[in-house]
């Protein structure tokens, strides 16, 4: 991966609204421009020592995918007497739709919502699950009749810790979903000893779905890493190969991860030593554009040869 040498892309000063955290954005091409949408956390401290006074999701634009123009104000901040708020949007072109991913903060749990828009200006949520879900992705086309999407549930009761893996569900219509299976365990990645995730929605290549994952390895000793007093976790990106017929079956990974906090941008912010990718394009010469959030602040774009990274990812057998 050859990160960009003007990164970030995007960050708080550029956003022409109240901002302070501009990360874990979804981008994707569609009817002739790369589009964006952006987790934005802002007003920090004014409404307590740590603390936001809120969230929204914000638009960007752009004609090659480097350069960014955000819109003059956000898109999305839903906010009710149950909801608190909607954050980490994922984008994924279906024929003349883009299907949106995103986690929904509420009174009675986290739910992964997914909705639909056209245009970007309406959006229709077509299903909400229940607690605890989030880092859902839909995969580009239907696979046997119908929708796929990864996800990462949240066992807590179960397992008694953080111990999150990737999952795979179906849904004909993309409100209901089932047919529910494991794809990828903490304990089948090296680099991971507390949680694992979907990241970017899946490419398709002519050897399976390109997918990117969001791993993460826990250090007690880790004191205060940003700007909360304790942060002990630290986030890198990997990435698989999955069946072209059967996508909850994993065909080839990386023993590595492609990306890794290495840069300042990435190892200082909200919470440092954090890579977590959200999109991932495939250009037409070849070259794939990663799209990640570094250090919960601003958003980053990674790049590299399709060939490379399909080389990447040798057999793998569970």
């Amino acid at each position: 991966m050859e990160k960009y040498i003007g990164n970030p892309i995007l960050s708080a000063k550029d956003i022409p609204y109240p901002a302070t955290l501009i990360f874990n954005a979804g981008v994707c091409k569609y009817k002739g421009k790369y589009m964006m949408l952006f987790r934005n956390d802002y007003g920090y401290g004014e409404n307590g020592p740590g603390k936001f006074t809120g969230t929204n999701i914000g638009i960007a634009e752009s004609d090659d995918g480097i350069h960014w123009t955000p819109h003059s104000k956000p898109w999305i901040a839903w906010h009710d007497e149950e909801i608190i708020r909607a954050y980490d949007p994922r984008l994924t072109v279906i024929g003349d739709e883009v299907v949106i991913c995103f986690a929904v903060d509420t009174k009675h749990g986290l739910r992964g919502g997914i909705a639909t828009t056209t245009d970007f200006v309406d959006w229709q949520i077509k299903s909400l699950s229940v607690p605890d879900n989030r880092n859902m992705v839909v995969f580009p086309e239907k696979i046997n009749g119908k929708y796929c999407r990864l996800e990462r549930p949240f066992p807590v009761y179960s397992r008694w810790c953080d111990r999150f893996d990737i999952w795979y569900s179906d849904s004909p219509d993309l409100e209901y979903w089932g047919n529910s299976r494991l794809v990828l365990g903490v304990e089948d990645v090296a680099y991971a000893n507390d949680k694992i995730g979907p990241a970017a929605p899946p490419i398709k290549t002519e050897k399976g779905w390109l997918t990117t994952f969001h791993s993460v390895d826990k250090d007690t000793s880790r004191g205060k890493n940003g700007w909360e007093d304790k942060w002990q976790k630290r986030y890198k990106a990997g990435i698989m190969l999955l069946d072209l017929n059967e996508p909850w079956r994993v065909i080839g990974k990386c023993d590595d991860p492609i990306l890794s906090p290495t840069e300042e941008y990435e190892r200082k912010g909200f919470r440092n030593d954090v890579i977590f990718p959200g999109g991932m394009i495939a250009e037409d010469d070849g070259t794939v554009k990663i799209y990640y959030g570094a250090a919960d602040t601003v958003v980053c774009l990674a790049t590299a040869q399709l060939s490379e990274l399909l080389d990447l990812c040798k057999p793998y057998h569970r």
